[in-house]
């Protein structure tokens, strides 16, 4: 059967099928256990009728407003490029040319821009913590209903949970759109359950409508108080996949993730809470749960099988959004090199990384045998989203007063009562830091050092090496007088900055006396635009005397083949054999020095990182019986 084609209706129902798979997985299955934790002995809330259309009417109107009016109406909107997530929204305020100008340029951003790059790299840090958490608690709360079938499964919980876990991550590297395709059926399965078990309860107590007022918000609040807040933090469970759904906007587009959202999983989603609210205003001893209570008792095993599937799909939107937003700070010089597949000719944010997918297996293992059970990973759950999401509406002011155009009056109005939102929430989950909710933020810490770390590391690094190097325009007429011996053959030197001699050439000269007849000096340019059309690719500068200055351009989702796209272009006077061409890169040994600059344990670590990024020949696809290296010991 042959695939839709990209831009047809069958292509783009495929992408929404794919996106709610994969995007609402995580929002899909908070009906598993939303209402029944709001409801928590802890709350000290009881499942009374005004209780009940009270966190009901919180629930509709929290999932109306994050998600429909906040992500999908707004947020969605300040796509950089296509790409999402917060880190894509942090560019957008600090646009970067190309990788060159972010490293040579001097840094003359105001305290304030500062301090909101800041903000945006720790809400894209905590997120990394979030990807491992999801994937762990999503499963093992489904591992865990297996044990309501028979009890065989209790004493293999654990080790059930972590082989799925295997299988998920093994699963990664056939990308997103293979990945949307086995999720998308099964997470349409779900919601149509959903809705139907919701509507069932619904046509038999038709006043839980009611909900929809939100003056049972204000009577939830005035009865409960202090109680009211606390609960909030379950509250909350039912809009936790938001900030991935904004991360997967480059795997799918707004579009496809709207749609999935208004025509399936929104109506899905009310009809099962407003289900599960009339069964409570009927039997309020179902809140012991209340989800699994609404199937009739023949439906009830097929349904905790369901219900696995469909927590080990909620687990996808995070992994997919890290994927994202470690392309995202790679192309923005806050990580090192690494190793981007794109899994689609299609879709060109759909993407896989492998050493993250490896990083986020471990983590989310490592949590599982950590915390053991489902409701000891729920304290830890929550807080990384709702501290990203209060910096997402704080980065979408600046955006939209600076991209858009917006006055002080609307941008404020908007991005403050969204805030309003965030901060009840993140004010609730915050409760829960002792208990488990330190765990996100610690990673937020490490991750957050290291890419500011890389950041200003490779800006030194820039610095040290320009008192290295020399003008190539003064290297190359000292050249010409000295008149040295001539090696047969081509040599491409790899040279970040046009207008400086690469320190491999200075090197070698200065031991050797010696050069290649053939000169041709390389730069990398990475474009704020996806992709760069052909004929814009490359550009050949003669300089005279057999030595040339090529730049290859490439977008920010293109990978570089420097091989592959030097292969054709002409060089005045000289015949190149590209099979022959030596390939010459300098590599340094960094040591971390008393010298101005970084703190010594932060030049410790950008020399740890460095060593362990991927190697110039392997990013560039050079082949490797063709590469030269050249050492080159330097004191930060």
């Amino acid at each position: 059967m042959s695939q839709p084609k990209q831009n047809t209706p069958g292509y783009k129902y495929v992408l929404a099928l794919a996106a709610l798979g994969v995007v609402y997985g995580d929002i899909g299955t908070s009906p598993l256990y939303a209402l029944k934790e709001a409801f928590h002995h802890g709350h000290n809330i009881l499942a009374d009728s005004q209780n009940v259309l009270g966190l009901l009417s919180l629930i509709f109107w929290s999932l109306m407003l994050v998600i429909s009016f906040k992500y999908l109406a707004f947020i969605l909107r300040a796509d950089d490029k296509g790409e999402g997530g917060i880190l894509a929204l942090t560019s957008l305020i600090t646009p970067i040319s190309t990788k060159q100008d972010s490293e040579d340029e001097p840094n003359r951003l105001s305290k304030k821009r500062k301090f909101l790059i800041m903000l945006g790299l720790f809400g894209t840090a905590l997120l990394y913590g979030d990807g491992m958490i999801t994937p762990a608690i999503s499963i093992l709360s489904a591992v865990e209903g297996l044990s309501l079938i028979t009890p065989v499964f209790s004493p293999y919980v654990t080790w059930i949970t972590v082989a799925i876990l295997v299988g998920l991550f093994s699963i990664q590297k056939h990308g997103t759109s293979a990945v949307g395709k086995i999720f998308g059926p099964v997470t349409l399965t779900w919601f149509i359950v959903l809705g139907l078990l919701g509507l069932s309860s619904i046509i038999q107590t038709p006043e839980i409508l009611k909900a929809i007022n939100p003056y049972y918000i204000i009577s939830f609040f005035q009865n409960n108080m202090w109680h009211g807040f606390i609960a909030l933090g379950s509250v909350f469970l039912v809009v936790t996949g938001g900030e991935a759904l904004y991360s997967d906007l480059g795997h799918f587009g707004r579009k496809a993730i709207t749609q999935a959202w208004f025509f399936v999983a929104l109506p899905a989603l009310t009809l099962n809470y407003f289900g599960q609210g009339a069964l409570l205003l009927r039997t309020p001893a179902a809140i012991e749960n209340p989800f699994f209570l609404l199937a009739p008792s023949w439906a009830l095993y097929p349904l905790v099988i369901l219900a696995a599937l469909a927590t080990t799909v909620a687990s996808q939107a995070l992994i997919t959004g890290v994927f994202s937003i470690t392309m995202q700070a790679v192309q923005h010089i806050y990580a090192p090199r690494l190793h981007i597949e794109h899994t689609s000719e299609k879709e060109s944010g759909q993407i896989y990384v492998k050493n993250m997918n490896r990083f986020l297996m471990v983590g989310a293992i490592g949590l599982v045998f950590a915390f053991k059970t489902s409701s000891n990973l729920a304290a830890a759950y929550g807080l990384a989203v709702t501290t990203t999401m209060v910096i997402t509406t704080i980065l979408f002011y600046a955006v939209a007063r600076e991209k858009w155009g917006w006055s002080r009056l609307v941008a404020g109005s908007l991005c403050g009562f969204f805030l309003i939102i965030d901060l009840g929430f993140w004010g609730a989950n915050l409760l829960k830091i002792f208990a488990g909710g330190w765990f996100p933020l610690f990673v937020g810490i490490i991750g957050f050092t290291i890419m500011t770390t890389w950041n200003s590391g490779r800006k030194l690094l820039s610095l040290r090496m320009a008192e290295k190097v020399i003008s190539l325009e003064i290297f190359l007429k000292d050249l010409d007088t000295k008149n040295p011996t001539r090696v047969d053959g081509t040599a491409v030197y790899l040279n970040r900055n046009m207008s400086l001699a690469p320190y491999a050439l200075v090197h070698t000269f200065e031991h050797f006396k010696t050069v290649h007849r053939n000169l041709i000096f390389l730069s990398v340019s990475v474009s704020k635009l996806p992709k760069v059309k052909f004929s814009e690719r490359s550009k050949v500068i003669d300089l005279g005397g057999n030595k040339f200055h090529v730049v290859l351009n490439y977008g920010y989702l293109e990978l570089p083949d420097i091989p592959r796209d030097i292969r054709d272009l002409k060089f005045a006077g000289i015949k190149v054999d590209h099979s022959k061409i030596s390939y010459i890169i300098g590599r340094q040994s960094l040591y971390a020095t008393e010298l101005p600059g970084m703190a010594l344990w932060r030049e410790k670590i950008f020399s740890l990182i460095s060593r362990n990024e991927i190697s110039a020949t392997d990013y560039f696809k050079l082949p490797k019986d063709r590469v030269v290296e050249v050492g080159m010991q330097i004191e930060l």
